[in-house]
Parts: structure tokens; C-alpha cells; sequence
């Protein structure tokens, strides 16, 4: 660790859905005297709540979250966006002394952020309409499409995973490259000492808390969720997550419940293997093995057995 002042330096705190960030981020935050700034594509819309685990009221209320509620589910938002946004909030929060705790999965706003991002066109809504008609008229075709424009950008996604095959598809035909060759043009990274802790634990274990979770979020609501989002949505982009598309074809009768509640529990553990994949790839990355481990307040006792978190207490 560098003996530069704390003025510079930004901790990112980062893993698979459901491994242990949300409860541990609110005690590190305090301990920081800090504010959290969510890496979560999904967190970012309104209404999307109980799908997308946002911490809770009761959460909020002790520690000061950034970046979460910001948009409708009917507005885009560009990693490009969640950049500039974020840099400006990292900007105040070090003008008050104070280290910026960003926490999440979403590996593509991490990268955005010490990375850079390539430059891409803004999200052109009639396009996709246009493809997202298509894809109505015709499911798969889309993921087809899209292996065969830029196969290494289509390994990358899950077939169903229409959010980012559309976007994928709507780079390539408004500029005519592939997303995967623009990908490794970084640029625009924000300058700043990074403090990249990741949390992980065995997968069996893993699992077992996504099964347990997904549970709870139907004890919960999430049908009724998806039904007001319904309501005011009924067509958007962001529906078509992890949760929320499946449940929107349980609503049209394409599954019975107990199904529903197994694919949504499939879907999830797939996530969590493709965050794992993404963030073993990324350099810089300190790992704390939790596993077996499950209070916050123990957690935090581990991951202040790395110097660098402890040396932001100081």
C-alpha cells in the first residue's frame, strides 16, 4: 500500500449475486464512515425491487446509497452513463475525505470504472423495437443472429439473455463493428487508486444461499412486483432479467408455479457462475474465501484481515 492519502484511493467490493456483499457493505461503510455506490445494472430502476435484492429501506436509512432507483424501467442507461455518473459522485465523496465503497456484481460497470469503456453509440429506441418485434415474431432468432455476427460476443451471453444480445446487435448495426472488437478499446478510465476486494465461497454453498433466496423473494412478492411493473411496462428492456422474464411467462401461462420457482433458481446459479467467470479474469482482485461463513459482522472480521481494507481505517 502506497503511503499516498486516503483523498485518492476508492474500494470496490465485488462477487456473485447472493454471496454476502449487501449485508457486509453496510457495516464496512460505517467503519469508513463512508457512502455506497451500487455496480448493479439492474438496481438502478425503479420498481425493480424485490428481483433485484436492493438493500433494504432499513439499509438505506443507516448507510447513504448511490446509483440505485435512478431510472424508469422505461429508460435506457449505458455503462458509458453509469461512468460519468459515478465519477462525479467519487469526485464529491473525495472532496469530503471520504474513501468511495462501491459494491455489486455488475462486472461490465466495474471494468467501465478502472478500465475505461469503449466508446459506444447511445441506445436508439426504434431499433429496438424493431429487433425486440422480431424476437417476438420468432424466439432465437436474435441469439442466432448475433453468433453469427460476433460469435465471441455471443459466447458470452446466455441465449436468453435479450438485454444484451439486442444491445450487441444494436452496436454492431449502428456502427458496423463487432462489440467484441470495441470491448478492448478502453478508454476514459477514471484515475484513481483502486482497492478491488472479492468475495467468494464453494459454489455448492453458493447455491444452496441462491435457492434459499430466490425462495424468499416469491415469499415476498416478486409476482405482484412483476405485475405492477406490468402495468406501467409492458414492454421494456429490463424486464427481461433474471426473475422478471420468467415470471412474466408464468403470468401468461406458459409454466405452473413450481417451475416458475426452479427456473428463476436455474437462471440465478448460471449468473453466478458467468460473474465468477468475469471477475476471475480481471487483475487486481483481492479474494477473501467466506465460505461458511454468513453473519456480516463476521465477514467483516475477515475482510479486515486485509491490510489494504485496514489501512483505510487509519
Amino acid at each position: 500500500m502506497s503511503a499516498r492519502s486516503k483523498e485518492n484511493r476508492v474500494l470496490i467490493l465485488v462477487g456473485p449475486t447472493a454471496v454476502g456483499k449487501t449485508g457486509v457493505s453496510i457495516l464496512l461503510a460505517e467503519r469508513l464512515g463512508t457512502e455506497i455506490i451500487s455496480a448493479d445494472s439492474m438496481q438502478i430502476y425503479r420498481g425493480m425491487d424485490i428481483g433485484t435484492a436492493k438493500p433494504s429501506p432499513e439499509d438505506m436509512a443507516r448507510v447513504k446509497h448511490h446509483m440505485i432507483d435512478i431510472v424508469e424501467p422505461s429508460g435506457g442507461f449505458s455503462a458509458g452513463e453509469y461512468l460519468e455518473r459515478v465519477k462525479r459522485i467519487i469526485d464529491a465523496l473525495h472532496d469530503r475525505d471520504k474513501v468511495p465503497l462501491i459494491v455489486g456484481g455488475t462486472g461490465l460497470y466495474v471494468k467501465a470504472l478502472t478500465r475505461g469503456i469503449f466508446e459506444a453509440p447511445s441506445a436508439d429506441r426504434k431499433l429496438r423495437r424493431r429487433l425486440l418485434d422480431e424476437e417476438r415474431k420468432k424466439k432465437g432468432v436474435l441469439y442466432r443472429r448475433l453468433l453469427d455476427l460476433d460469435p465471441e460476443r455471443a459466447s458470452q451471453l446466455e441465449a436468453g439473455d435479450l438485454r444484451r444480445i439486442v444491445r450487441a446487435l444494436e452496436v454492431i448495426i449502428l456502427t458496423g463493428k463487432r462489440m467484441s472488437e470495441m470491448i478492448v478499446e478502453d478508454t476514459r478510465p477514471f484515475e484513481a487508486e483502486f482497492i478491488k476486494i472479492g468475495l467468494t465461497r464453494k459454489r455448492s454453498e453458493l447455491y444452496e444461499i441462491i435457492n434459499s433466496r430466490v425462495e424468499e423473494m416469491f415469499k415476498k412478492g416478486l409476482v405482484e412486483e412483476v405485475r405492477r411493473l406490468l402495468e406501467k411496462s409492458p414492454s421494456e428492456t429490463p424486464l427481461q432479467a433474471i426473475g422478471y422474464k420468467e415470471t412474466i411467462a408464468y403470468l401468461n401461462g406458459e409454466m405452473e408455479y413450481s417451475e416458475l420457482v426452479e427456473e428463476v433458481k436455474k437462471a440465478t446459479r448460471r449468473y453466478a457462475k458467468r460473474q465468477f467467470t468475469w471477475f476471475r479474469k480481471e487483475e487486481g482482485i483481492r479474494w477473501v474465501d467466506i465460505t461458511g461463513i454468513n453473519s456480516p459482522e463476521r465477514i467483516l472480521e475477515k475482510l479486515l484481515e486485509v491490510e489494504e481494507v485496514r489501512a483505510l481505517l487509519k
